[in-house]
């Protein structure tokens, strides 16, 4: 079997299965950052945009949609690559079981990478609607932002696929959350400028995927995008998910590779 139709096979399971379990991630994918958008883009927003003129001279909500977006392919990524792994991996052993037929262990990662890839892009297509409804949208060049929500979450996606390889129980995931998915929501400059910050904080959130993948959205959707920044911002970006692909492959093949 070729490395391709074994991906496929994979990604199809993955697909099966979410077809069952949909219902359970529409607040997450749905609910949730359409609360945010209304209570912090319209809600907040008045007293800023009244207050201050916006941030930058930009309307709060336009402003604050494309950082939420960034934020919800993080999280969406770091979910599907923490519990769901490691229940493959140790609970459930559905590994053992696609590797008892043609699938190889590189193809099950290929497979699991698209999967992710393609969670985080429905994800991004959504909100992005929401964000049409809501009037950020003002250009078509604007869905370029997919992409780059995209590129924002795989960001997360194969680091956390890396971590998870190495657990035997779920104990490290809390951690996780507690220590950066939620630091990087709130600190990473969805909500406000990162200039904000104390500089030792702004140089820690810049070495991470989440400050690229919101300025690099934001400069998108407001259209002040200039080649050089998103060229920085894609490559922080597609070393996180290269990088991380590595590691996480090499450390499935060893342990799944009997």
């Amino acid at each position: 079997m070729s490395s391709l139709a074994g991906a496929f096979h994979v990604v199809e399971y993955d697909a099966l299965v979410f077809r069952r379990i949909w219902r359970g991630t529409i607040m997450g994918t749905f609910l949730s950052p359409l609360f945010f958008l209304a209570a912090m883009g319209l809600g907040l927003g008045a007293f800023v945009n009244r207050g201050s003129g916006g941030i930058g001279g930009v309307p709060y909500l336009d402003f604050l949609a494309p950082g939420l977006l960034a934020t919800s392919t993080m999280q969406t990524a770091a979910g599907e690559c923490m519990y769901p792994l490691l229940g493959k991996l140790m609970w459930d052993r559905t590994y053992d079981a696609i590797l008892a037929t043609p699938v190889r262990v590189s193809d099950l990662i290929l497979g699991e990478v698209t999967w992710v890839t393609l969670r985080v892009l429905m994800v991004s297509v959504i909100f992005f609607a929401m964000m049409i409804v809501f009037g950020v949208v003002h250009s078509p060049l604007t869905l370029l932002v997919i992409p780059a929500a995209v590129l924002s979450g795989l960001a997360f996606a194969t680091p956390i696929m890396a971590f998870t390889a190495t657990r035997r129980d779920d104990s490290g995931f809390a951690n996780i959350f507690r220590f950066v998915i939620m630091p990087l929501f709130l600190l990473g400059g969805a909500f406000f400028p990162l200039a904000k910050l104390p500089l030792a904080l702004q140089g820690i959130a810049l070495l991470t995927p989440l400050a690229h993948g919101v300025a690099l959205c934001r400069s998108l959707v407001l259209g002040n995008v200039t080649t050089g920044d998103a060229a920085l911002h894609v490559l922080v970006m597609f070393v996180y998910v290269v990088g991380g692909f590595f590691v996480a492959r090499a450390l499935l093949i060893r342990r799944l590779a009997k």
